[in-house]
């Protein structure tokens, strides 16, 4: 697949580019964190995905809420602000928010969008952290630090 980046008319062919991604910290009463394995990943991850053209990043969360797992959960506060660099074949930097997007009981009935997730579950915040890629496991303890603080962190660069 061959892309071309768009052409942009000054002043912005000076600005940077930037695809966005967006995860959900969605825990249970107990603390534990709701995490999915995609299919298309050895790693598992926060519910979410990237964000559609035109979309604003929370409602790019809110839609891959209900497409990956079928719950429709309000969006809170930006937890964690990550930026990576163009890597392999992605040209574009990629700028990644966690945003809090509550609790949830562990009974809860998720509609698993099965051509997309492998595996779900309910993780400690240790297990789960263990569970994502190396080069994003930050995420998950500055999001649960950021959510018990009421601050938000950013993470320049720690990798996609």
């Amino acid at each position: 697949m061959t892309s071309t980046l768009p052409v942009l008319p000054e002043p912005y062919s000076k600005f940077a580019l930037s695809l966005i991604a967006v995860g959900a910290l969605i825990t249970d009463p107990d603390g534990r964190v709701l995490m999915v394995r995609p299919h298309h990943n050895p790693h598992w991850t926060f519910v979410g995905g990237m964000v559609d053209v035109g979309e604003a990043p929370h409602e790019g969360c809110a839609r891959e809420i209900r497409e990956e797992i079928g719950l429709e959960l309000a969006v809170g506060a930006p937890l964690v602000t990550d930026w990576a660099p163009p890597t392999g074949q992605r040209p574009l930097p990629i700028t990644y928010f966690v945003f809090d997007c509550g609790t949830v009981e562990s009974s809860v009935d998720l509609v698993i969008q099965a051509e997309e997730i492998a595996e779900w579950a309910f993780l400690s915040p240790e297990e789960a952290a263990n569970r994502l890629a190396p080069n994003v496991s930050g995420r998950l303890p500055a999001a649960l630090a950021a959510r018990s603080d009421g601050r938000s962190t950013y993470l320049p660069g720690s990798g996609l």
